[in-house]
């Protein structure tokens, strides 16, 4: 064999041992990020994430989720909202896009289109203004949910505006949120996507002194009844999506803390 030939073959072997390396890491990066468990690749703090009843939990830089695909969208999305995520920046409204960590397949954002609602985010863009790709990645169709458009900029709007409120005064809350995915809905789209009846939020505030945990569960209407009228105990949220939303805590605190209504220990 020349020196030509053997020069061939160790440059295709090379070619294909960088070719199986990069596969190798991109398999890698994959996993990383369709994990049903935890990640690495995120500023959540993940000890507040609550259960998932679809098995498939994905981690993205600025939140998670849990994908139903029957319903074509997340039972939940959850995230650390600090105070130093507060932002006035005004980043380009990106497209939609698809979210391909979604291992079954993520809603299209054609579903929406000439249906008469809104692509409600789930996790809001103006809650990751702090950076572009945590901006942006709100755009992946797993964070968004069917709203009508006087619920979503009415008493959903508000809503938001008082958690960022909340996050202000209290040092960072962590937040999860979702559409209640049970019982008869409407579907949109060639693909169903499933229309909330109610959408719920729950907020715990480990931060700036003893644990409190707030919760909402509104109809998927406007309204301009005052926010507290829709705080309900964690358990009635639990009770209708089949989600333990703080398994992490201690089950005493957590029993008393799940089974109140209160909002007393809340600023309004």
């Amino acid at each position: 064999m020349n020196k030509k030939t053997v020069y061939s073959l160790l440059a295709i072997l090379l070619l294909l041992g960088v070719y199986g390396y990069e596969h190798f890491l991109n398999e890698d990066e994959k996993a990383e990020i369709i994990y049903e468990g935890k990640s690495t690749k995120k500023e959540t703090n993940e000890y507040f994430l609550p259960t998932s009843t679809t098995g498939q939990v994905i981690h993205h830089k600025g939140y998670s989720l849990s994908y139903s695909e029957p319903h074509e969208q997340a039972e939940w999305v959850a995230y650390e909202l600090k105070k130093s995520h507060l932002s006035n920046t005004n980043f380009k409204r990106p497209y939609f896009e698809i979210d391909k960590a979604v291992k079954t397949g993520a809603a299209n954002w054609r579903n929406y289109k000439k249906s008469g609602y809104d692509r409600g985010h789930l996790c809001p863009a103006g809650d990751r203004r702090y950076n572009q790709l945590a901006h942006d990645e709100t755009f992946l169709t797993s964070n968004i949910s069917p709203q009508e458009h006087k619920f979503n900029s009415g008493i959903w709007n508000t809503l938001e505006q008082k958690v960022r409120y909340w996050a202000s005064k209290y040092d960072g809350v962590f937040v999860i949120t979702g559409g209640v995915l049970s019982g008869k809905m409407e579907t949109i789209g060639v693909e169903e996507v499933s229309v909330p009846n109610q959408f719920y939020k729950v907020l715990i505030d480990n931060n700036s002194g003893e644990t409190k945990i707030i919760a909402f569960l509104i109809p998927h209407k406007n309204s301009n009844k005052p926010l507290y009228e829709f705080v309900v105990p964690v358990d009635t949220i639990e009770k209708l999506t089949g989600i333990d939303f703080f398994p992490q805590l201690d089950d005493n605190i957590e029993d008393r803390l799940e089974a109140s209504s209160s909002y007393k220990a809340w600023s309004f």
